[in-house]
């Protein structure tokens, strides 16, 4: 009833390859992979790599501060400026005259200034544009009042 698998003589076979191996490696070289293994870590321990040492640089080291300043303008004229720094609310909806608007952009860059003060302009003309209606509207009220006196 013994019959024999063909299945065990492979794994014989594979469990004595390595056994093999192991006794052609030490036949070419002399010693074993662990041997050889062992060799190289301890010559690595013996004379470890040389680590490089980081040198300290002597430019400056350069501070930025993070400031962000807002500045909102309506048709109206009306501006506004907010200020961040490092993220936290400095100053928010802080009531700003258009004069000192538009001398901060010129002070600031040429296409600034160009374009702020195309906003401003814009507003200056619809201003104008309201106090001519307003005074003709004036000038209405007196003659009725005047034609009411009579």
């Amino acid at each position: 009833m013994t019959e024999e698998q063909p299945g065990t003589d492979q794994s014989t076979a594979a469990a004595t390859a390595p056994a093999e191996a192991t006794s052609d490696q030490t036949a070419q070289h002399g010693r074993t992979p662990e041997e050889s293994t062992a060799d190289t870590s301890a010559e690595s321990a013996d004379n470890p790599a040389p680590k490089k040492k980081r040198t300290k640089s002597t430019a400056r080291k350069t501070r930025t501060v993070e400031l962000t300043l807002t500045v909102t303008g309506t048709a109206e004229g009306e501006w506004q400026a907010d200020l961040l720094h490092s993220g936290k609310r400095v100053v928010q909806g802080l009531s700003i005259p258009a004069a000192a608007v538009s001398k901060a952009a010129a002070e600031l860059h040429q296409d600034i200034s160009e374009t702020i003060e195309s906003v401003i302009s814009a507003a200056r003309e619809q201003h104008e544009a309201k106090l001519a209606e307003l005074e003709a509207e004036v000038e209405r009220v007196r003659k009725a009042l005047a034609e009411l006196e009579n």
